[in-house]
């Protein structure tokens, strides 16, 4: 498997697994919180991110809107969420201390970094960001255990399934250019994965929900 030019020109110009032992360890980052600044409206959010977030703060998705810690982002006609960043351009999760205060429940892309992913047909891969981490002396350590996410191959999965989904409803989108259809698909889109709340058992959950766009 080769990486597009793009990938290639932001990497290391490979690809690695979960099982690869890679060199990002960052000393936990300490006394560095360079990755929570600056970012903008990039750090997109998927239902399991907002799953995540909405359980360990015991909030629900709306909550997290008025208190400003999530914005909406419009991306190719689909409504997606994103964190929310302060006024200096931090993080608006991060504490005085310059640590997220989220940090059991973080999102999924800002677990990956400095990793960014590689979607394949039905497979995930990671690759490391030129110049993503500041940290100097980093130590080699298994990707599996710096994504720190529970039963990872089954939400290796569930991406790879998410990644197809709004690809293709991006597709769908593009193609058909009527007003009223991309708002009935966008609002439903947002109320089916973002909005309605999910139970204990997340992935079944988001597979039926998916079946439901087809």
């Amino acid at each position: 498997m080769r990486l597009d030019t793009r990938i290639t020109e932001i990497s290391d110009g490979k690809l690695y697994d979960a099982a690869d032992m890679v060199r990002i360890g960052c000393h936990d980052c300490e006394g560095c919180s360079e990755c929570c600044k600056g970012m903008g409206d990039t750090i997109l959010l998927d239902p399991y991110d907002i799953h995540r977030m909405t359980k360990g703060l015991n909030k629900k998705f709306e909550q997290l809107l008025l208190e400003q810690k999530v914005d909406m982002h419009v991306e190719d006609g689909l409504i997606l969420p994103h964190l929310r960043m302060n006024a200096e351009g931090a993080c608006r999760f991060l504490n005085d201390a310059g640590r997220c205060s989220i940090h059991a429940n973080r999102p999924g892309i800002c677990r990956l970094f400095p990793l960014g992913r590689q979607y394949d047909e039905d497979k995930v891969s990671y690759f490391v960001l030129k110049d993503g981490c500041p940290a100097t002396n980093r130590t080699k350590m298994k990707l599996e255990k710096w994504l720190d996410t529970p039963n990872l191959k089954e939400y290796e999965n569930y991406l790879v399934a998410w990644h197809n989904l709004t690809k293709k409803l991006r597709a769908e989108l593009a193609e058909n250019q009527d007003e009223t259809y991309q708002k009935q698909v966008s609002t439903l889109f947002l109320q089916l994965f973002f909005i309605r709340p999910y139970g204990e058992d997340f992935f079944t959950d988001f597979y039926e929900r998916k079946n439901l766009l087809g």
